[in-house]
């Protein structure tokens, strides 16, 4: 098990959880952390065992004090891992072109617009699969539904209409393109 796990593990059960709740900004000793937790004291240092196990928590003298750097490390180890592709983003789709999404989305973040003109449209596809058929959209309504997935929604709006998968007359737009979902 590596050491994300590990923490995370211990940190699901609800005592060592208060214990190290109560630590949160300050240091406490054992009777502290007893009062503050409606725990006894050898279950307190039963968590804090488990805690300091795995590096959540030191001595200070005689109280206790969580360390935060611990926490920190494992936000900017998972920050720096890419987000899978919200599966959500796949409905519709092949397994092909799933895999080609996979490289374009984190979570729901469209990441990159392909220059690949084959990749790209099959993105395109995607998102116009958030347009129902025979609605029309204001321009707002539009971005927000892009936004969804990219800030830059004027450059997607202009994707789709080259592509032939959104058209726009009359101040609104409606989807003039791309697969049917049955």
């Amino acid at each position: 098990m590596d050491r994300r796990s590990e923490i995370l593990k211990a940190l699901l059960d609800p005592r060592r959880l208060a214990v190290a709740g109560a630590m949160v900004g300050q240091t406490r000793t054992t009777a502290e952390l007893a009062a503050a937790c409606e725990l006894s004291e050898p279950d307190v240092l039963s968590a804090v065992a488990d805690l300091r196990t795995v590096g959540l928590v030191e001595a200070d003298g005689d109280r206790w004090i969580l360390r935060p750097e611990t926490l920190r490390a494992i936000a900017g180890e998972l920050a720096d891992e890419p987000l899978p592709m919200d599966p959500a983003i796949g409905f519709g789709m092949t397994e092909n072109e799933r895999q080609v999404l996979s490289r374009y989305f984190e979570g729901t973040s469209l990441i990159e617009v392909p220059s690949s003109r084959a990749k790209r449209l099959i993105v395109l596809e995607r998102l116009a699969l958030e347009f129902d058929i025979g609605r029309r959209y204001t321009e707002d309504e539009v971005n927000d539904l892009l936004r969804r997935f990219s800030p830059d929604v004027a450059a997607l709006r202009r994707h789709l209409i080259d592509e032939g998968l959104l058209d726009r007359g009359e101040g609104t737009y409606w989807r003039s393109g791309g697969r049917v979902e049955t």
